[in-house]
C-alpha cells in the first residue's frame, strides 16, 4: 500500500470516515480539503449491485453533464463524404478515414474520444487491440458510433462523460473541477445519478447503490448518502 503524504493525512482529518454525507455537503467538503496546486478533477465512484459477468448487467453509456467537466476533449472522427464535412464543421479536432486508421496504427494516440460512422467500423475494428485497452474504441452505447456526427461531436465538446462498470461492479466518472461552484458540481452529480438510476438492469434486485464516494484527484474520499439526492 502506498504511503500517504502529510497533506493527505491532514486533509483526511476533516472527513468523518464513519459518516455518509448529503451530496451537497460532500461536495463542499471535497472542495475544502483539496490541497493540490492545480485544479483537481472531482470524481465519483459508484459501487453497484451488478455482476459484470452477466450480459445484461454490463452497464455502459454516456451522459452530457449540464455544466461540462472543465476539460476540453480532443475528438477524432472516422468518416467520409458528407459526414466528414459535418464533423469538421462541428469542431472535430481530426477527421479522416483510411489515413486516420493508418496514423493510429503507427502509434498516434493524441486524442481523448473517437467517433465513427457505422460504415467506417469495419476499418476501425482493426484498431481494436490498440483502442480497446485504452477505452477509446467507438461504441454505439456511448453514442460514438453514429451517422449523426454533428450531435456526437457537440455532445462530447459540451461535456459528455462515458461510463462503464468495471470487473468489481464499480463505475468511476468525473463531474467537474474543484474550482466549480458547489451548485454546478451538484447539478452534474444529480444528472449522472439520475442516468445511472434509470439504467438499472431489471434483473438487479434489492439495494442497487451499495456505496457512493466523491473525491478530488489527490484528496480523501467522502462517503455520500445516495438516498439524499
Amino acid at each position: 500500500m502506498a504511503k500517504k503524504g502529510k497533506n493527505y493525512i491532514e486533509a483526511a482529518k476533516a472527513v468523518d470516515a464513519n459518516q455518509t454525507y448529503a451530496p451537497e455537503a460532500a461536495l463542499e467538503l471535497v472542495k475544502k480539503v483539496s490541497f493540490a496546486k492545480f485544479d483537481e478533477t472531482v470524481e465519483v465512484a459508484y459501487r453497484l449491485a451488478l455482476d459484470p459477468k452477466k450480459a445484461d448487467q454490463q452497464l455502459r453509456g454516456a451522459v452530457v453533464l449540464p455544466n461540462g467537466t472543465g476539460k476540453t476533449q480532443r475528438v477524432i472522427v472516422f468518416a467520409q463524404g458528407e459526414q466528414a464535412k459535418q464533423a469538421e464543421a462541428a469542431g472535430a479536432d481530426v477527421v479522416g478515414a483510411d489515413d486516420l486508421v493508418d496514423k493510429i496504427s503507427d502509434g498516434w494516440l493524441d486524442f481523448d474520444v473517437a467517433v465513427a460512422t457505422p460504415p467506417m467500423m469495419a476499418k476501425v475494428g482493426r484498431l481494436g487491440r490498440v483502442l480497446g485497452p485504452k477505452g477509446l474504441m467507438p461504441n454505439p452505447k456511448t453514442g460514438t458510433v453514429t451517422m449523426d456526427v454533428t450531435k456526437a461531436v457537440n455532445d462530447i465538446k459540451a461535456g459528455q462523460v462515458a461510463y462503464r462498470v468495471d470487473k468489481a461492479g464499480i463505475i468511476h466518472a468525473p463531474i467537474g473541477k474543484v474550482s466549480f461552484d458547489t451548485a454546478k458540481l451538484l447539478e452534474n452529480f444529480e444528472m449522472l445519478n439520475t442516468t445511472l438510476t434509470k439504467a438499472r438492469p431489471a434483473s438487479v434486485k434489492g439495494v442497487y447503490i451499495k456505496s457512493l464516494t466523491v473525491t478530488s484527484t489527490f484528496g480523501p474520499g467522502v462517503a455520500v448518502d445516495a438516498a439524499k439526492f
